[in-house]
């Protein structure tokens, strides 16, 4: 037996066995396609498409993307082609592929998450949904969906009832002020798995111009400056509740990975990393089967919710 061969990087999340547990994040990886003749897709855990909307969105203005201290500022808009013309036009081509699909949804209304779930509950190839609850609910003045208990279990609840063929993830908001609170109310209304989290609201400007960097004056802010942030929401979820968790911030190495087992993911998503090193996922794939032997870990279980408090 080889050195990698005693090595077993599979994991469970939820229904779904992935065959690692790296995953490309929504948002950061197209539909996939788009990464196809850099990375072999067969070997990711999974992917995560780009958020699909009801309708097709144009996006913002702009520039969409900056650069900053250990991280990155995106305003891209939620732009999609819209369920419809991803079932029509890309999921066919994502079928070619071995590897665990995820369709990332999202809306500005209840209903809205419900319709692009009733599309994709007809189509093939899909292992999943990850439910983006860090939108804006029009109905209620702007109040993100993932923001309060009560509407978090009303989206996940009527997601979950248009969701019934497919595990239902739900990606958090970390502008929360108990992420555990948010977590229970997802679990309580039948989410399957968390996703921790989403970016995080912030700007750059340009005092020459006096405008700021981005098309938009605020984007979302990625990458390694948010990672000590989201372990801790990562953490203070997986001793909320008892789902799956795939943690997501600022990841770029097998040893990144490895903190995030350490406290309490199952899996994880690499975002960010991807636009410096399209190869980033496979890249981390690769690192992962050394790391966990320089460590003496041949499986994922030996390491996820290991660590100890000081007081724990």
């Amino acid at each position: 037996m080889t050195a990698t061969a005693a090595v077993d990087l599979s994991v469970q999340v939820g229904a779904l066995r992935l065959r690692n547990p790296i995953l490309a994040a929504s948002g950061t990886f197209g539909y996939g396609l788009e990464f196809s003749h850099l990375v072999d897709l067969n070997r990711l855990g999974g992917l995560v498409v780009k958020g699909l909307s009801k309708e097709p969105i144009a996006g913002a203005p702009a520039p969409r993307l900056c650069e900053t201290a250990s991280g990155m500022l995106n305003a891209v808009g939620l732009q999609n082609v819209g369920v419809r013309a991803f079932v029509a036009e890309k999921l066919p081509a994502l079928r070619q592929f071995d590897t665990v699909v995820i369709a990332n949804v999202f809306g500005y209304t209840m209903d809205e998450y419900v319709e692009v779930l009733r599309v994709l509950e007809d189509a093939e190839g899909l292992a999943g949904y990850e439910l983006n609850i860090s939108c804006p609910n029009v109905k209620k003045g702007g109040m993100q969906f993932g923001s309060d208990p009560v509407l978090v279990g009303e989206v996940v609840g009527a997601a979950r009832k248009a969701a019934v063929k497919r595990p239902l993830w739900v990606k958090l908001s970390p502008l929360v002020t108990d992420i555990g609170a948010i977590a229970r109310a997802a679990e309580e209304a039948g989410a399957d798995a968390l996703t921790v989290a989403n970016t995080y609201p912030a700007m750059a400007v340009d005092y020459r111009t006096k405008r700021s960097r981005l098309g938009n004056p605020t984007g979302g802010l990625s990458g390694p400056a948010i990672k000590p942030i989201t372990l801790r929401l990562v953490w203070e979820v997986s001793m909320a509740c008892t789902l799956p968790i795939l943690g997501l911030g600022g990841i770029e190495t097998a040893e990144d990975v490895l903190d995030y087992l350490l406290v309490g993911a199952t899996a994880v998503q690499v975002g960010t990393a991807s636009f410096a090193d399209p190869k980033a996922s496979e890249r981390i794939r690769v690192e992962l089967e050394r790391v966990f032997l320089e460590a003496n870990v041949c499986n994922c279980n030996e390491i996820r919710c290991k660590f100890k408090a000081e007081n724990g």
